[in-house]
């Protein structure tokens, strides 16, 4: 079925097992998302962008009940099934039997409004529920798989592959979003560190710190309820969740220096290197956290090429990428 008539079909409430009165909608790149007021039901768009391909029904069930699985790992309450969309003589139905024709992540909805960005921008966030997730996170860490394969994405040249096509995808940008001095400083101290130090690399797999982590751990996927939930797991491609845990926990370190939060960023590593006996995570968080950021910077720039997005959500997007690609150039000195 094509992505605009099943679209407009999940817009009707009676589709819905507890018939909701409206239907809310969201929809990013990747996914359509559907809101009932109680329960969220996401659809994965048939695209493939290279690092992702949803393309076939088949691929769309797999990545959805690995995504359960993935996120039920750090969000179990809140995960709960994946969803048959079938055709049926009467129409659309969700697990009403019928002919197949894609699949949803069914979730429970949440308070956005706990989220941790939300609550940073309230000026909520305390220290204490800093060392919440650092706690959280260790326990996951610690129990995160790992394995000889896993080991293999974190070691120094496969970790090369990945900041070398950062700088090939971001050239177009210099002068944009980036200055020249900021792309040559920060290319040639990453290459540098890399070299310099494999053997910082090298020590952190033979310690087992290389682990299947979350993937994309950002302030707005930290979720404040009943318990510390961290939603939106990458399932698509491993090479995003195999990784260092500082690589990991490094991502949300950045995400609060970004947002002018040093000193919760210093206390949430602080916590976690205490509570999982990582104090070695240090001897490569510069290097990790100036590559996250440098990765932000290229995804907010590449919002500058979406003939979708008007003027004013363009500069939005400029603004960020160049904030983040200072960042990136501050950790850079660092290394």
């Amino acid at each position: 079925m094509k992505t605009d008539m099943l679209q407009k079909a999940l817009m009707d409430p009676a589709v819905y097992p507890d018939h909701p009165e409206k239907i809310g909608f969201t929809e990013t790149h990747i996914s359509m998302v559907f809101l009932t007021g109680r329960h969220v039901y996401k659809v994965k768009k048939p695209v493939d962008f290279g690092f992702l391909d949803f393309t076939t029904l088949e691929k769309r069930k797999h990545f959805c009940q690995l995504e359960i699985n993935l996120n039920r790992r750090l969000s179990k309450n809140i995960y709960l099934d994946v969803v048959t969309i079938s055709q049926t003589r009467g129409g659309i139905r969700l697990d009403g039997g019928g002919r197949p024709v894609d699949y949803a992540v069914k979730m429970n909805q949440i308070s956005e409004d706990r989220l941790m960005d939300r609550l940073l921008d309230r000026g909520l966030v305390t220290p204490k529920m800093v060392s919440a997730v650092a706690q959280r996170l260790a326990d996951f860490y610690r129990t995160a798989e790992r394995s000889e394969r896993i080991k293999g994405f974190a070691l120094p040249e496969r970790v090369r592959e990945d900041t070398d096509e950062n700088f090939e995808q971001t050239r177009v940008y210099v002068g944009r979003t980036i200055s020249r001095e900021q792309f040559d400083e920060i290319q040639g101290a990453t290459n540098g560190f890399l070299s310099r130090e494999r053997e910082r690399f090298l020590r952190r797999c033979q310690e087992g710190r290389i682990r299947d982590c979350h993937g994309d751990l950002r302030l707005e996927h930290v979720f404040f309820g009943d318990e510390i939930s961290i939603l939106d797991c990458i399932e698509f491609n491993e090479r995003f969740r195999y990784t260092d845990v500082a690589a990991d926990i490094g991502f949300l370190a950045m995400d609060l220096d970004f947002r002018g939060q040093e000193d919760l960023a210093d206390l949430l590593m602080g916590e976690y290197a205490d509570l999982a006996g990582d104090r070695g995570v240090y001897s490569v968080l510069d290097f990790y956290k100036c590559y996250r950021a440098y990765v932000r910077g290229k995804v907010e720039s590449f919002r500058l090429d979406d003939p979708l997005m008007d003027r004013v959500e363009k500069d939005k997007a400029a603004s960020r990428a160049r904030g983040y690609f200072r960042l990136a150039h501050r950790y850079a000195r660092c290394l």
